[in-house]
């Protein structure tokens, strides 16, 4: 159950971030099409943090180390530049234009996804 919590509040967050991010595109005809294009974007999302994610973090330690942190912001925006592009070779019409607009989504899908979790509940 808790799975199945923070992969809706991923792709409320994902969501939002269309929504509020203007180089964040989504594609879809119809709204089933859209909701279940924002579920394999949170899945792709959610298997690169998990997987990607940890040896991104080892390879940059030192980097987060000097900057106190900050690079993580950069390691972010590039895994939902990856989930970007994993979504596009899928063929599901999300998009996202560039780095800029990578790093502004990851920061609203971090904290969007946290605010999700916390209300629907979902443990860490």
């Amino acid at each position: 159950m808790n799975l199945f919590l923070r992969l809706l509040a991923s792709a409320v967050a994902t969501a939002v971030a269309v929504w509020l991010v203007p180089g964040i595109t989504l594609t879809a005809d119809d709204t089933t099409d859209q909701v279940l294009t924002l579920l394999g974007v949170a899945v792709i999302l959610g298997l690169v943090n998990a997987i990607i994610r940890p040896f991104a973090w080892v390879m940059g330690a030192c980097f987060i180390i000097l900057t106190f942190g900050l690079f993580l912001l950069v390691i972010n925006a590039l895994m939902l530049m990856l989930t970007s592009w994993l979504a596009g070779e899928l063929g599901l019409g999300f998009h996202v234009d560039g780095f800029w607009w990578a790093l502004l989504g990851s920061l609203v899908i971090s904290l969007v996804s946290a605010v999700v979790a916390s209300v629907l509940g979902a443990e860490r």
